[in-house]
């Protein structure tokens, strides 16, 4: 399903942040929002995932294929949000924390689902651990995975890889988007860094606007 984003235009106290924003990602496709602090990019995000709030003001259209999710809830609309942090619950296993993306249903079959994520991420045999003895990359590897097994239409990503060490950037941008592409939902990625950028996708930049 494609995500369209159809004369998007968003003001704070009157001044306009985004004007006139039209873009469509496709299954697959990653559409890269770029520009400095202050331009509005985590703003455009919330306004998609339906969370944006006063004094923010926004017109324009969000469709989903032939559904138009303006007026939906959050919840409604189905579109996953991974932010720089990983906020992964500390009291709870990454088992549970996987399982709490899960619908309700038979419990060996929802485990089942988990281990085989875990699996396909490199971390077979982490579902017992807690968050807290994990390290930087595996947290925002089962973050992913979380955002992920809650089966979302289309999936934003907020700078998520901005306080991971120099050294665990690159290898969490191609497990990321490999994993996305394999997923085949639409991903919008707002960063300030062009290293982030997937070969392929399409840019646009909130400075120019």
């Amino acid at each position: 399903m494609a995500l369209q984003l159809i004369d998007v235009t968003i003001s704070v106290h009157g001044r306009a942040l985004i004007r006139s924003l039209n873009a469509r990602i496709e299954p697959g496709q990653v559409l890269a929002v770029m520009g400095a602090s202050g331009t509005g990019k985590s703003t455009l995000l919330a306004w998609i995932a339906g969370t944006l709030e006063a004094p923010f003001e926004a017109r324009g259209g969000l469709r989903l294929d032939d559904r138009d999710l303006t007026s939906l809830s959050p919840q409604q609309r189905r579109i996953g949000l991974l932010f720089q942090d990983d906020l992964l619950f500390p009291h709870m296993t990454v088992r549970d924390n996987l399982l709490f993306a899960l619908p309700a249903g038979d419990r060996a079959a929802r485990v089942r689902a988990t281990e085989q994520a875990l699996a396909e991420a490199g971390l077979d045999g982490y579902a017992a651990r807690l968050p807290a003895s994990l390290s930087g990359g595996q947290r925002s590897r089962v973050s992913l995975l979380r955002s992920l097994l809650a089966a979302p239409a289309a999936l934003l990503l907020d700078e998520p890889f901005a306080k991971l060490d120099l050294g665990l950037r690159e290898q969490m941008r191609q497990f990321t988007f490999a994993t996305l592409a394999a997923r085949g939902v639409p991903v919008l990625l707002v960063t300030h860094d062009a290293a982030d950028v997937p070969a392929g996708a399409q840019t646009i930049s909130l400075d120019d606007a």
